[in-house]
């Protein structure tokens, strides 16, 4: 497999169509990938169908979107109209997300995230596959639905997966996992519980300046904002940062943002964001290759740098 080295879309404050011209550049610069994700600015689709009409050189990819917010029916129809547009240079990324994305925002229980994404990926390759689907899932249940323009052939399923069970249903029924707010170093565990043979992708924050102290800044407020989520907490004490991460989750449930900020250990913040010199973050985005993941997408963190020079600084060499 040629490595794959990927870049974050939308960028911020960039709209769609401007957009276009950027396809461009990342493929002139070597950037085999364009990722969305869908959080709370554009869907996970749009900006992909606008990569996929532009740029032919380019492999498309979302991470993630969730299985709460739309039905199942819906979710695959989105799919395979991706599918179609980009003409086998996509990959599906679907993930439970988290309780404020589904719960808060979008008016859904956060319930059975696990089951729910099972039953999701478990329906959406049979749709995909062209099957007509009528049976009763543990979390929702469809009658009658088939797509009337199925895919000529089924997209990649990736799963964002954090803890072992979701890694290993990765693994197991889906065609790799999606990684996220890790260190090069915890790469090798989550492989182990996906499996031989599977793909591994991952979302890599970028601040590109040597100058440490913003960097480490702006890298506190990002961390304390994810990584207080229970979803993302689990999956650190599960990779064995408890200890250092207590002090932050106290601060945070108190009422204590900045408190929260201040006592996450440089060390962390070193491990989880990719920060420096171009050739650093280079560098640092190699010790994720060397570990295992076969397709780092760079997110580039928005803080009045000029984005032409941080995409071509960042650029595969």
């Amino acid at each position: 497999m040629t490595q794959r080295y990927g870049i974050t879309i939308p960028f911020e404050g960039v709209s769609l169509l401007e957009h276009i011209e950027w396809f461009h550049r990342f493929a002139d610069l070597g950037y085999s990938d364009v990722w969305s994700a869908e959080v709370d600015g554009a869907d996970g689709f749009t900006p992909l169908v606008v990569a996929a009409i532009t740029e032919p050189r380019l492999n498309l990819g979302v991470a993630v979107t969730p299985t709460f917010t739309r039905g199942p029916g819906l979710l695959a129809m989105s799919i395979a109209s991706v599918a179609e547009v980009a003409g086998g240079r996509f990959t599906m990324g679907l993930g439970s997300s988290s309780q404020p994305v589904v719960e808060r925002w979008n008016g859904i229980p956060f319930e059975k995230p696990y089951a729910k994404t099972r039953d999701v990926l478990r329906f959406v390759k049979r749709a995909l596959d062209g099957e007509k689907i009528d049976e009763v899932f543990e979390t929702f249940e469809v009658h009658g639905f088939k797509l009337s323009r199925p895919v000529l052939e089924r997209p990649p399923i990736l799963l964002g997966a954090l803890r072992p069970g979701m890694l290993r249903l990765a693994g197991r029924e889906a065609d790799g996992a999606i990684l996220n707010w890790l260190a090069a170093t915890d790469v090798e565990k989550c492989r182990a519980e996906v499996g031989d043979g599977k793909t591994i992708a991952a979302r890599l924050f970028v601040i590109p300046t040597e100058d440490a102290a913003t960097a480490r800044f702006i890298a506190r407020r990002m961390i304390s904002s994810y990584l207080t989520v229970p979803t993302y907490a689990e999956f650190h004490r599960w990779l064995g940062r408890g200890d250092a991460l207590t002090p932050m989750w106290g601060a945070w449930a108190a009422g204590d943002r900045k408190g929260a900020n201040d006592v996450i250990p440089d060390s962390v913040v070193d491990e989880l964001v990719i920060h420096g010199s171009y050739d650093a973050c280079r560098e640092h985005v190699q010790r994720y290759i060397d570990a295992g993941v076969e397709i780092p997408t760079i997110a580039i963190v928005p803080f009045g740098i000029d984005l032409n020079e941080a995409v071509e600084g960042l650029a595969p060499r």
